[in-house]
């Protein structure tokens, strides 16, 4: 059964209003639209309402806040005036919920306030979950969104242990079921710091493999007036591919976003080459992949022979100076990157940064050449999540719910909404 609790009065008191008036109506968004942006970023934001009404930052964080939740939480925020019944509301967050699936939905209207819904949490519990989300949010309205999944978790524990408790004759049971359960959490946590540590690696490393190849074509001195059309329309894709990795590592939000940026690099990189080749009248090289050993040196000319300490020979591809190293038995110039404040070579930094090293090279290649080589734990990651997208969150109990305006649809108790 579907239960609902709108938040009080009480919550207007001292939060921010971020975002200043908007028209009283404003068309009812697309279910199916909206269901799309759940599924992937946890976050649907109605076009109608802009970044200064609600400033990205903001967004970022509820984002973050829905894909890390233990169990799932969707954000919806929507102009005043977007539903004018419950029973347009209820339609409308039917079909969204059937297309998402379980979770907790949290629907921001406006000035007119939150809703949360759930299918498995009694009202009593929904009760707890908003005070502790008030008292954490501390009169900041997204700080108060944010703490809706630890107060569910919160909430679920406290169900949990009391449950466990309740029961004299498994009362060992209960201690070590709640020990376990907290000793879960806590690696959960831990686990969410690591990742999080790791993503500002790896953004970090490709922020400079953008500025690198931008500093390469800020360095081309080319007169576009003077110069062939397909001189031209090399530097004009390697112009491209630049600003297409610019874009792309703005938007990195998981180590597998990253694929993109590198993806772009590449192209930007061989079409640079190319464009330099024109320009002095040599053959334009054919199209290969970087240079295994730094994807930095760009396209590669040659495959070698090459082992890693402790593994075994392998080709791999490799620009002119690697090759030469290689060849005569010197180490090649490796990529290093940060990891747990060590330096390393890049293919054996660990899961991570598979999706580096497969925005460069594409799948098939990346699995020929780290067959048999002992590099890392990057082989177990490409074969799984890391390379191949990120995995389904576990699974919770709960849709919230609300009672929009507490009986009337505009009216009665309100989160202290957003004047949009």
């Amino acid at each position: 059964m579907l239960r609902r609790l709108a938040l009080p009065a009480l919550l207007t008191t001292g939060l921010t209003v971020f975002l200043a008036a908007a028209p009283a109506h404003a068309d009812t968004p697309s279910p199916g639209e909206v269901a799309d942006a759940l599924q992937s970023e946890h976050l649907y934001v109605d076009p109608d309402i802009t970044t200064e009404q609600y400033p990205q930052g903001e967004r970022d964080v509820l984002v973050q806040a829905g894909q890390n939740a233990e169990s799932p939480v969707y954000y919806v925020i929507v102009p005043e005036g977007t539903f004018q019944s419950n029973a347009t509301f209820d339609i409308f967050m039917d079909e969204v919920q059937a297309d998402v699936g379980d979770g907790t939905y949290a629907v921001l209207n406006g000035s007119e306030g939150l809703i949360l819904e759930s299918t498995t949490l009694s009202d009593s519990d929904l009760a707890q979950i908003e005070r502790e989300a008030i008292q954490q949010g501390q009169g900041n309205q997204t700080d108060t969104l944010v703490a809706v999944p630890d107060a569910i978790e919160d909430q679920q524990s406290a169900d949990a242990a009391s449950g466990v408790f309740g029961v004299v004759l498994l009362g060992l049971l209960g201690v070590l079921a709640v020990g376990g359960f907290l000793f879960v959490r806590s690696s959960r946590k831990k686990r969410a710091e690591r990742e999080a540590k790791e993503l500002a690696e790896i953004k970090q490393m490709t922020t400079e493999d953008v500025v690198r190849l931008g500093e390469d074509v800020a360095r081309l001195e080319i007169d576009l007036g003077r110069v062939d059309d397909l001189t031209r329309a090399d530097y004009e894709r390697a112009m491209n591919s630049y600003d297409q990795a610019k874009v792309a590592l703005d938007t990195i939000r998981r180590p597998e976003d990253v694929k993109a940026v590198t993806n772009a690099l590449e192209d930007g990189r061989y079409y640079m080459t190319a464009t330099r080749a024109r320009m002095n009248g040599d053959p334009v090289p054919e199209r290969r992949k970087p240079c295994f050993f730094n994807p930095q040196h760009g396209p590669s000319q040659q495959d070698v022979m090459w082992a890693p300490p402790g593994g075994s020979p392998r080709s791999v591809t490799a620009c002119p100076a690697c090759a030469q190293a290689v060849l005569s038995g010197h180490d090649p110039d490796v990529r290093m990157v940060m990891v747990n404040g060590q330096r390393q070579p890049y293919y054996n930094a660990g899961p991570a940064y598979a999706p580096y090293a497969g925005g460069y090279f594409g799948m098939d290649m990346m699995m020929g050449m780290f067959t048999g080589m002992m590099i890392g734990n990057m082989m177990g990651s490409m074969m799984g999540a890391s390379m191949l997208g990120a995995g389904m969150g576990d699974m919770g109990a709960g849709d919230l719910g609300g009672d929009l305006g507490g009986g009337d649809f505009g009216g009665g108790g309100d989160f202290g909404g957003f004047d949009f």
